[in-house]
């Protein structure tokens, strides 16, 4: 069998999809721990964009809803998500066309389920992530979600924010979208030393205050509110810390 290594990026993924493709015996993977035994062959795969448009335009030819699929999957933390992707895009050419309603296919079963869990949650944090304000102005959001979905938030975030610069900050990823009111871009970021506005504590408080006097103490309703606010987010947000 032959290891396809990607760096994790799209564009090396369908490169990997052009070379890998007419291998019978084969695995994609961006997990470089992956135990090998005897006779197994590691291929590093270098990114090349002429490879990866070449496969992209087949696959949107066939299924243009595949490449926004695809997208989300890989952006998931699920393992072997880039071998899924790739019995996916061979499964809809052998079909020529859409599969996804293939609903016996084990491979259809395990694409849906993995891009429903990447877009609830990206749906899920359009409304938990909690910005704060720095001394310059900028809101920032830190937080640490389960799949790769920092780019997918700053665009709703730059639709709503009407041209105020944020910076939305995954702190487990080290990656952070920084935008300025026209541009986003994503880019590395370790640790973040933040300098909150003289108001932030009085906009954290009312928010607080709020949240208190919404919630009626005589009628618990943890359960629901786990099931709404998952308590791996809580440390993000004010009301729960």
């Amino acid at each position: 069998m032959t290891y396809f290594l990607v760096d994790g990026s799209e564009d090396c993924f369908y490169t990997a999809v052009f070379d890998a493709y007419k291998n019978k015996d084969c695995l994609i993977t961006s997990e470089r721990d992956v135990q090998l035994g005897l006779g197994f062959e590691v291929f590093d795969v270098v990114t090349d964009e002429n490879k990866a448009e070449r496969v992209k335009a087949k696959i949107n030819a066939l299924d243009r809803g595949a490449a926004e699929d695809i997208t989300l999957l890989l952006k998931s933390n699920a393992s072997l998500k880039e071998n899924v992707a790739f019995e996916y895009i061979k499964l809809i050419i052998s079909n020529g066309g859409a599969v996804r309603a293939m609903l016996a296919n084990p491979t259809v079963i395990e694409m849906s389920q993995i891009r429903t869990r990447v877009y609830l949650e990206a749906h899920r944090l359009k409304g938990l992530l909690r910005f704060m304000e720095n001394a310059d102005g900028v809101m920032y959001a830190p937080y640490s979600p389960d799949n790769d979905i920092t780019d997918i938030l700053a665009v709703h975030f730059a639709a709503r924010f009407n041209g105020r610069p944020f910076v939305i900050h995954d702190i487990k990823r080290k990656i952070a979208a920084m935008y300025d009111g026209n541009e986003i871009v994503m880019t590395y970021a370790g640790d973040a030393e933040i300098y909150l506005s003289e108001y932030e504590d009085y906009f954290q408080n009312l928010w607080k205050q709020y949240y208190n006097s919404v919630n009626i103490a005589s009628r618990p309703h943890e359960k629901q509110m786990r099931g709404y606010m998952p308590v791996r987010y809580w440390k993000f947000l004010p009301e729960k810390r």
